[in-house]
């Protein structure tokens, strides 16, 4: 499979550090629902969100890339399974938003809507769960399941079901 990893769709996955149960099982799920896509899962690889969307899809055997904000590798939410260290702190936000071809704000602070803006200025589908929803041109959906199958549209993908 390394050889077709140039080839992989790269989703995004945003919100904040901290969250609540209910915002941490949302998450889990579409870290989850990615990985039996087949997509790579790209965020900021720290606590919270992020790693409850690493969890699920590590869950899955997906591939989690955490893109951090500091130097230190061993940073990373241990369901990371690639940790790329940039030293660039809040700035590491576009990276992470320009290696992903879509993303799913899940809640998030302002970190996140740095995120949102940098991909709506970039002209990058985003579905946002329970994420600002005053925001012009991001789409709101109102479960994981909707999330993803909003990113599957926007990328031509189809989405895998799941099996009974």
């Amino acid at each position: 499979m390394a050889h077709n990893l140039h080839r992989l769709i790269r989703v995004g996955v945003i919100g904040a550090g901290s969250c609540s149960a209910a915002e941490a099982d949302q998450a889990r799920t579409v870290g989850r629902l990615i990985a039996r896509q087949g997509w790579a899962l790209l965020c900021g690889g720290l606590s919270g969100v992020m790693e409850a969307a690493c969890q699920g899809a590590a869950e899955e055997g997906g591939l989690t890339v955490g893109i951090l904000p500091g130097t230190d590798a061993a940073s990373a939410n241990p369901y990371v399974r690639l940790s790329l260290p940039t030293g660039l702190d809040y700035a590491r936000n576009v990276v992470l938003v320009r290696a992903s071809q879509a993303l799913i704000a899940v809640a998030g602070e302002y970190g996140t809507l740095s995120e949102i803006a940098i991909g709506l200025k970039l002209g990058k589908p985003i579905a946002a769960l329970g994420s600002w929803p005053d925001i012009e041109g991001l789409s709101q959906v109102s479960s994981p399941e909707e999330a993803v199958a909003l990113v599957a549209h926007h990328l031509g993908e189809r989405v895998e079901e799941e099996e009974p």
